[in-house]
């Protein structure tokens, strides 16, 4: 089998020095060109040191004569930047974005969201939001794949069952989550300049996280009821890692037992996610380089109350890892391909 030729633009950010780290991994992928902007001459070895001895091709520039040669183009750039890249595609490139480019079915809701215009509204309905355990084959008609965010996908793994079962309250969820400072970029230093991240906790983005429409987007797909819900996230002194803590009240004559049973059901063929039988105090170094989503229900005092925790690598499963997944599944690989 020949190798995919791959693009990987916004490649010294946490993210895109993931994916790199993953795809020199993968059997059927050959990475073609790394492409940045302040970075361009640079070897890849100036960002991280473990990759000092691996044959990577230097930092270029991108531009759109790239892509003649290229089957995959992965963008792990900033809001709005992957738009423009998709307007040069051709018919035999498939476009991986890992930014908030293409979550959102509205483009009303994204110049809400994310305060800016869309640039490839045409482009929006051309593409699937892809968690790849819900979409697996649907994915196959797509050419832009938009990988959801971290903290929605170690929140809406654990949900989007409960809800399409109708097992939980849908009108009063509290989803309390934790990040490592990697989350918010390289830029995170510049971001939080006054706080200090290597020692305090921070609460942010109460009620106008970019993250929000995503999930409740995704939610309404799920569910005939009004969900409303809460989320709080929160930057923790370590570099990466999630952990999701969620608390559900559950419908008359749902049990605990019945929650664990429909979780475990709903992801039997899933390779990365595993549901514990029992009450687990589950942390983020259960999954921390790895592409798994850990799920624990737990009981608490009010038997009509669950707490649900739920953990990822967020540069991992909640970027990169995923991102591969997504295109093993799209290219009809292994899916544990440069995942192991």
């Amino acid at each position: 089998m020949s190798k995919l030729n791959v693009l990987i633009a916004g490649s010294t950010g946490y993210i895109g020095i993931q994916l790199i780290k993953l795809l020199i991994k993968h059997r059927f992928v050959k990475i073609k060109y790394l492409c940045g902007n302040n970075s361009v001459g640079k070897n890849i070895s100036f960002y991280d040191k473990s990759l000092t001895k691996k044959k990577l091709p230097k930092i270029i520039k991108f531009s759109k004569k790239l892509l003649e040669d290229i089957d995959v183009i992965f963008t792990a750039l900033p809001n709005g930047e992957a738009q423009t890249i998709s307007k040069s595609l051709n018919k035999n490139n498939v476009l991986i974005d890992l930014s908030g480019d293409f979550r959102l079915k509205k483009s009303l809701d994204y110049f809400k969201w994310y305060n800016q215009k869309h640039k490839a509204i045409k482009k929006i309905k051309k593409s699937i939001y892809s968690i790849p355990e819900l979409q697996n084959e649907k994915l196959k008609n797509y050419n832009i794949i938009s990988c959801p965010g971290c903290y929605p996908t170690s929140i809406l793994l654990p949900l989007i069952p409960l809800i399409e079962k109708d097992l939980i309250n849908t009108k009063n969820i509290i989803i309390d989550s934790k990040s490592g400072y990697s989350g918010a970029g390289r830029n995170v230093h510049k971001k939080f300049k006054d706080k200090n991240l290597y020692g305090s906790l921070k609460a942010y983005g109460i009620k106008y996280h970019k993250h929000n429409p995503e999930i409740i987007q995704t939610l309404n797909q799920y569910s005939k009821k009004e969900i409303i819900f809460e989320f709080i996230p929160h930057l923790i002194p370590m570099f990466r890692g999630i952990l999701s803590t969620i608390y559900v009240n559950l419908n008359k004559n749902v049990s605990h037992s019945k929650i664990i049973k429909v979780l475990t059901n709903y992801y039997k063929r899933s390779e990365f996610i595993k549901i514990f039988k029992k009450d687990y105090l589950l942390s983020t170094n259960d999954v921390i380089n790895t592409n798994n989503c850990y799920i624990s229900i737990n009981k608490t005092n009010n038997r009509n109350k669950l707490v649900i925790l739920s953990v990822i690598d967020n540069l991992i499963k909640g970027g990169a890892g995923q991102a591969i997944q997504n295109l093993n599944l799209r290219f009809n690989f292994p899916e544990k391909e440069g995942l192991k």
